[in-house]
């Protein structure tokens, strides 16, 4: 498994391949050692998220493969027009990295919170989105991201890995964890972690379950997606994204197109989330492992249906 952080794999990528290029939106945190390794590659355009996709879309048409990053919310709003259009409708291989989206903004107020970056995203046509789970999953994906010829949006994720990840990443590959037939939460990015914890919790009480981690939203593992609906009686989605056009659009649309019955229940957002300490938000928003754990059991228990049936589990 891949011990290096971001920064490292992006340097080493830049090394092999001269004409990869790293341009930011004075978003140097996770990349600060970067302009002393490639000097002219590395280019800041300040505050202007617009000028930064729009040079990177010149630079992919000559050749480049331009690796952009922004704060996420900023990148994917202010600039959306100029992805679809500039970086969208011609297919350019340009890497957009989208920083502190969804709890990871945490202390900051809703200006801020990425939290429609991914339904944004999937309305353009032919783009990949990559959601690690954390930084180890990170590098291990980069790799791939900018080897592929299609645009990409990549939510940017350095927290410590806490699930087991193989020597491995491939675009439109799911990470499975368990095979338990109660429950399967499917989850991406950040709280892949929490998911995990919760699932832990629950087989203390009884309840077997697996972790479908979809770690790329497009393209989809829908083989995964569709057995977890398939083999478990209630399929839960975990996300820190707007539940409309986020992973449970996704999963749900998946899953009536392949004509699957099951239980489901969404727990995602349906407005902007408190400002506070990541801790502190997890626990307000009841996305704590312990909260998700107990939100799980709960609609377990108002399942007493048969699985003939697919019913969107609300939440009292």
């Amino acid at each position: 498994m891949s011990a290096r952080s971001y920064e490292e794999v992006l340097a080493a990528l830049a090394r092999e391949n001269p004409d990869l290029v790293v341009l930011t939106a004075e978003n140097r945190a996770a990349i600060r050692g970067l302009p002393a390794i490639l000097g002219p590659r590395f280019i800041d355009v300040g505050i202007c998220e617009q000028t930064l996709v729009g040079a990177a879309a010149g630079l992919a048409l000559r050749g480049r493969v331009p690796v952009v990053h922004a704060l996420a919310t900023f990148l994917t709003l202010r600039a959306f027009e100029f992805i679809r259009t500039d970086v969208g409708l011609p297919g350019l291989p340009v890497k957009l990295v989208g920083a502190v989206p969804g709890f990871l903004s945490e202390a900051n107020g809703p200006t801020h919170q990425a939290i429609e970056d991914l339904a944004l995203m999937r309305a353009i046509p032919g783009m990949q989105i990559v959601c690690p789970a954390d930084e180890e999953e990170l590098a291990l994906g980069l790799p791939e991201v900018v080897a592929s010829p299609a645009p990409t949006y990549l939510r940017f994720n350095a927290v410590p890995a806490r699930v087991p990840h193989r020597t491995g990443f491939k675009l439109g590959e799911a990470e499975v964890h368990g095979s338990g037939s109660d429950v399967a939460i499917l989850a991406c990015g950040f709280l892949v972690g929490e998911a995990a914890a919760a699932l832990e919790l629950l087989l203390t009480r009884g309840i077997e379950g697996r972790l479908v981690n979809l770690r790329t939203l497009a393209p989809l593992d829908r083989a995964a997606v569709l057995r977890a609906g398939e083999e478990c009686d209630l399929v839960v989605t975990v996300e820190d994204h707007l539940r409309s056009g986020g992973l449970h659009a996704i999963v749900t649309g998946c899953l009536a197109e392949g004509a699957v019955t099951t239980g489901l229940l969404g727990l995602g957002l349906e407005r902007w989330f408190k400002p506070a300490m990541l801790p502190d938000v997890l626990r307000h928003e009841g996305f704590t492992a312990p909260q998700l754990a107990q939100r799980v059991e709960r609609a377990l228990t108002r399942r007493g249906m048969s699985r003939g049936q697919t019913v969107v589990l609300g939440e009292q």
